[in-house]
C-alpha cells in the first residue's frame, strides 16, 4: 500500500494478567460475582499494562460518507439524509449527541466523503476524500488510492484525538446505504453467506429487502477479480467512512487505546482492520449486539461477547456510548472496592452472605 502505512501494534503480553486476576478476586465479593465487569477490568488492565487501569478523555469518532449504490435503492432513505444528519450532529440534536453527552464522551464528527459542501464548521473534521463513492453495482466503489487515503485520514484523526490524552475511543458512522456495503464486506471477509448478512437497514419493507438482496448479489457476481486482498475488497465494496474507521481503529490500537466497537457497520470496518492488522483484536470491547441482520453472525465469527443487547439498530455509535459507563464501572470497582484484607472480611463470610 502506498499512502497508508501500517503502524506497529504491540501484541498484549498478558504479563500482568495473573496479578490483575488476583486483585479482582480479592475484592469483597465471591469470585466472578461481577461477571463481565471483571472480564472488562482484566482486559483494560492488560491493555494499559497496569494494576490500576483508568479511562481518560473518552472520545467518540463518528465518520460520515455517501455511497453511490444508495441511488439504486439499497436504502429506504434518499442520499440527502446523510448530510442532513451530519448537520443534526453539528447542531447537537442527534441520538449520539445526547448519549455521548450523557456518558461524558467528546464527540468528533468527520466528513470522510459526504456529497455536500459543509464549509469550515466548528466541530466538523474535514477528511473528505471525494463527495461520495462510486457505485459498486457498476465498478469499484473507490480507487485503491482513495481507499488508502481514507485509511490514512482515520489514522490522522486518532492521532489528533490522542493528543488530548484520550485512551478510550468509541466508533460510529453515518451514511445512507452503508448497511449494504457492510453486508458485502462481511461476506467477503468472513465467508458468511450473503443472505445472512443483508438486513433491513434504515427500515426497508419486504419488497425493498428483496430488491436489496438481488442488487448485492449482482454486485458480487460482476466483481471480476474476486481476490482476497483486504484493501482491494474494501475499495471494491466499502465506503469512505468505513475505510476511515478501519484506519482509525488500527491507529488507536497502536497507541494502546481501548476500542469500543458499535454495531453492524462499525464491526464491518473492524473486519477490514483485522485483515490488515490482526493484532487490533485484543484492544476491542464489543458494545452491543445490533438488531440488524448480520451483526450476530459477525460477533460469532469474531468469538466476541457484546456487553448489551437492547435491540438497537440506529448506528451513529449509540450502542458504544451506552456501553461506555460499564467500562468506567469496571475500572472504578478495581480501584475503589475494598479487598478482603482491607475490609477485615474473610472470603468465606462474603460467600455465605451472597448465598454461596
Amino acid at each position: 500500500m502506498n499512502a497508508f502505512v501500517l503502524p506497529a501494534i504491540p501484541a498484549l503480553d498478558h504479563v500482568l494478567d495473573a496479578a490483575l486476576q488476583a486483585r479482582i478476586d480479592h475484592k469483597t465479593k465471591p469470585p466472578g460475582a461481577l461477571g463481565m465487569l471483571e472480564t472488562l477490568a482484566l482486559q483494560i488492565g492488560s491493555i494499559q499494562q497496569t494494576l490500576t487501569p483508568a479511562l481518560r478523555a473518552p472520545h467518540m469518532l463518528v465518520c460520515a460518507g455517501d455511497h453511490g449504490a444508495a441511488k439504486a435503492g439499497v436504502s429506504a432513505y434518499p442520499q440527502d439524509v446523510t448530510w442532513q444528519m451530519v448537520e443534526n450532529f453539528l447542531a447537537g440534536g442527534a441520538a449520539i449527541n445526547v448519549l455521548a453527552r450523557q456518558a461524558g464522551m467528546t464527540l468528533v464528527v468527520a466528513d470522510a466523503g459526504v456529497n455536500h459542501d459543509f464549509g469550515i464548521r466548528p466541530g466538523l473534521l474535514d477528511a473528505k476524500v471525494a463527495p461520495g463513492t462510486a457505485s459498486y453495482l457498476d465498478a469499484a466503489a473507490m480507487t485503491r488510492d482513495q481507499c488508502e487515503t481514507a485509511l490514512q485520514r482515520g489514522r490522522e484523526a486518532v492521532s489528533a484525538i490522542a493528543g488530548t490524552g484520550c485512551n478510550v475511543i468509541g466508533f460510529g458512522e453515518m451514511g445512507i446505504g452503508n448497511t449494504a456495503a457492510a453486508a458485502l464486506l462481511t461476506h467477503c471477509y468472513t465467508g458468511i453467506p450473503l443472505a445472512d448478512c443483508v438486513g433491513r437497514g434504515t427500515g426497508l419493507d419486504d419488497a425493498g429487502l428483496a430488491r436489496k438482496r438481488v442488487l448485492l448479489q449482482q454486485a458480487l457476481d460482476q466483481w471480476p477479480m474476486r481476490n482476497t486482498d483486504p484493501a482491494d475488497i474494501l475499495a471494491r465494496f466499502g465506503g469512505f467512512e468505513i475505510a476511515m474507521l478501519a484506519g482509525a481503529m488500527i491507529e488507536a490500537a497502536s497507541r494502546r487505546m481501548v476500542l469500543l466497537i458499535d454495531g453492524f457497520i462499525v464491526t464491518a470496518a473492524l473486519l477490514a482492520a483485522l485483515r490488515l492488522a490482526p493484532a487490533v483484536r485484543e484492544y476491542c470491547v464489543f458494545a452491543h449486539c445490533s438488531e440488524e441482520r448480520g451483526h450476530a453472525a459477525q460477533l460469532a465469527h469474531l468469538a466476541a461477547r457484546p456487553l448489551l443487547n437492547l435491540d438497537l439498530r440506529l448506528g451513529e455509535g449509540t450502542g458504544a456510548a451506552l456501553a461506555y459507563p460499564l467500562l468506567a464501572a469496571a475500572c472504578a470497582f478495581l480501584a475503589e472496592m475494598a479487598s478482603f484484607e482491607s475490609a477485615g472480611v474473610s472470603g468465606r463470610q462474603v460467600s455465605d452472605a451472597a448465598g454461596g
